[in-house]
């Protein structure tokens, strides 16, 4: 039995032990004629048994609630880099990404800049143009990122179709008023704030880049 099947098993037996007993508790009420005060303690403590079971059960559960399930993402392999940009640019942007895919959960990255997909890297959907939707152009303007834990609850996912269809979640970080860095995953709440606060340092250093060498004029 693997070691997620026991852990399973055990975060269930409280559950099961307490039906199971307050199951053949009633049966053995209902089959009893006569009942004795030493029957009726006895089966005021196994109510009181069966009730802690159950109540054991819900509590491990909210303490140790089921992670997230990954999905196998429908979208192909892709390393897209815009050719005219700066060596140094390019190493940058190829380096960035490659630091942000092999230490996140991230599957996917676009950054777009002044009207340009400058990077396309991962898993990533059948339409290459990026378009600019409300939630892109919201990040832009308002230089806060956006962080969307759970994708398949938010009926204005279409607006990322550049991105697999059943990505979990992603995250749109500005890069200065200019373009954006975007990741997405496909394990829905899986982001952690750390991993928040790693990337949104990266996008800054990729905006500082791309605005000191103004690349695209």
């Amino acid at each position: 039995m693997s070691q997620k099947k026991e852990n399973q098993w055990l975060k269930n037996f409280p559950l099961i032990a307490g039906v199971i007993g307050g199951f053949l508790l009633m049966i053995n009420r209902l089959t009893t004629v006569t009942v004795l005060d030493s029957q009726a303690r006895s089966d005021a403590l196994g109510v009181i048994l069966c009730a802690a079971l159950l109540l054991t059960s819900v509590l491990m559960r909210q303490i140790n609630p089921n992670p997230p399930e990954s999905v196998t993402l429908k979208g192909k392999e892709e390393f897209f880099l815009v050719q005219d940009l700066s060596s140094n640019i390019k190493t940058e942007l190829a380096w960035a990404s490659h630091l942000i895919l092999t230490n996140t959960v991230t599957k996917s990255i676009i950054i777009y800049y002044q009207g340009k997909t400058l990077l396309r890297r991962g898993i990533l959907g059948e339409m290459d143009e990026f378009k600019v939707g409300s939630i892109v152009k919201r990040v832009m303007e308002t230089q806060k990122p956006v962080y969307l834990v759970d994708l398949k609850h938010y009926p204005g996912k279409i607006e990322f179709d550049y991105f697999p269809s059943n990505i979990q979640g992603l995250i749109c970080f500005p890069l200065n008023r200019d373009g954006v860095l975007m990741v997405a995953t496909n394990i829905p709440r899986s982001y952690t704030k750390q991993d928040e606060t790693w990337i949104q340092g990266i996008s800054e250093k990729i905006a500082l880049e791309l605005e000191s060498c103004a690349i695209l004029s």
